[in-house]
């Protein structure tokens, strides 16, 4: 016994010493969930600090991949109309666009000679293009709205082409990012003048006909879902009414209380209606009784013009030899 013992430490203090059993850390529960919980606030925290404090917008020519050329041929092959590239290039050029490169180019201490850029603006595509919409837009209404009277023809023309609606079919275009200009965002008056210059730069590419149809798709088209007076302010609709029946060898509308609701509550309703020969003409609803007399004659003034909801739908199929010829006769 006690010889082993002195060959054990004959041996070393490494016998005795037995191999030391891996530590294991227990797992800590919920560890990974912390983090994903984490990064999610993360993320939900930057979003909401964009949408307080969003950043400045910026140029499409400005971010990277950009190459003009490719997106201007690529902008008539997406509209499947084709444009003279030269046109189509200077239907985006704005004036503002090249004063503000020239004074750039002064501040740089170029030579007077060098700082003129030899670029031509679109001011009269412009006029070429507002002209020619003003016209087309004239007959095709004339056209649906034969009784429609020329103060209601001038204001669905002036709503279609006015600021709102022109600016709201160039966006979704993306003219805003062909568009040369100034200040970006573009502003509302330089993105309508850019529109209209690349309608002329098609008239100018295409004819008359291939413009007609691109202004019958994408201006007639936001008509649809709009009422006539959102379009056409009148002041006076019972005193429009007795005109247009006049005309019509009518006589005065009367008009008579036909049903009320909660007259003696905060939200009264009250229907009136029109009667032309014994006859109802229209029945309006409204909170007073006046309020439902004009709607009343708002509603027969629809019926009069063929400006109801229900009227016959838009007819989008291709023109006719004989409509052809009305283009042309509008162009020129």
């Amino acid at each position: 016994m006690a010889a082993s013992v002195v060959r054990l430490l004959q041996r070393g203090p490494r016998c005795f010493l037995a191999p030391a059993a891996p530590t294991l850390v227990p797992p800590v529960r919920g560890v990974k969930k912390g983090f994903r919980a984490a990064f999610r606030f993360q993320k939900e925290l930057e979003r909401w600090r964009l949408l307080r404090s969003p950043p400045p917008p910026v140029r499409r020519s400005e971010k990277p991949n950009w190459d003009y050329h490719a997106e201007i041929q690529a902008f008539g092959a997406r509209l499947q109309e084709t444009f003279s590239l030269d046109l189509l290039k200077t239907a985006f050029i704005n004036s503002c666009y090249i004063k503000s490169e020239e004074a750039k180019r002064q501040k740089l201490g170029i030579e007077k000679e060098a700082v003129l850029l030899n670029l031509k603006d679109n001011q009269e595509l412009s006029e070429q293009g507002l002209s020619f919409s003003h016209k087309c837009l004239t007959q095709f209404l004339e056209d649906e709205f034969p009784d429609l009277p020329t103060e209601g023809i001038e204001s669905l023309v002036s709503f279609l082409t006015g600021e709102a609606v022109v600016c709201h079919v160039a966006s979704n275009l993306a003219v805003e990012q062909l568009t040369l200009s100034a200040e970006f965002p573009v502003p509302l008056p330089v993105l309508r003048r850019t529109f209209f210059a690349v309608i002329g730069a098609l008239l100018q590419s295409s004819g008359p006909e291939r413009a007609a149809l691109f202004i019958r798709d994408f201006l007639i088209t936001q008509m649809t879902g709009k009422e006539l007076f959102e379009m056409w302010t009148v002041v006076n609709p019972m005193g429009l009414l007795i005109e247009e029946l006049k005309k019509r060898n009518i006589s005065a509308p009367e008009s008579r209380l036909t049903r009320q609701s909660g007259s003696t509550t905060a939200l009264p309703l009250y229907f009136v209606g029109l009667y032309c020969d014994k006859k109802l003409v229209a029945e309006g609803p409204g909170e007073t009784v006046l309020v439902a007399e004009e709607e009343a004659a708002r509603v027969a003034l629809r019926k009069l013009y063929g400006f109801t909801e229900n009227r016959r739908p838009w007819n989008y199929s291709k023109p006719k030899e004989s409509s052809k010829a009305e283009k042309t006769s509008i162009a020129s």
